[in-house]
């Protein structure tokens, strides 16, 4: 399974999250259509339905102690200060992906820094 994971500031707009998940897709190499699911911590959960709804895709709301357990490549000092991972967006991506999961694309920022998002793949079920 294939999962966008994100991260945002409260203030995030919907075109920062699509601009970040239209980087993290390059990135990744791969077409939207590939994707089987959005994830993102509980807390932002608002911000990600209506790209959710538009893409026709799950959300999945993670707990902060989801977003903790997963080792991401990138990190930031921000990031583990308030969320106790390296990245959100990374943590999110594979805590959704499951079993096995691995990065396909790290943290991709928005050019108004406000999102970002990272792509991961785990074993299907």
């Amino acid at each position: 399974m294939i999962v966008a994971g994100f991260g945002c500031r409260a203030a995030a707009s919907p075109e920062a999250l699509r601009a970040a998940l239209d980087a993290a897709l390059a990135a990744a190499r791969i077409q939207l259509p590939m994707l089987a699911g959005l994830a993102v911590p509980a807390d932002r959960l608002v911000q990600l339905e209506s790209l959710a709804v538009s893409l026709d895709l799950p959300l999945h709301a993670l707990t902060e102690a989801a977003l903790r357990a997963p080792t991401t490549i990138t990190r930031s000092p921000r990031s583990l200060a308030a969320r106790g991972c390296g990245s959100v967006a990374e943590a999110a991506a594979l805590a959704a992906a499951g079993k096995g999961a691995r990065l396909l694309a790290t943290r991709q920022i928005s050019p108004d820094r406000s999102a970002t998002c990272a792509i991961a793949q785990g074993e299907s079920s």
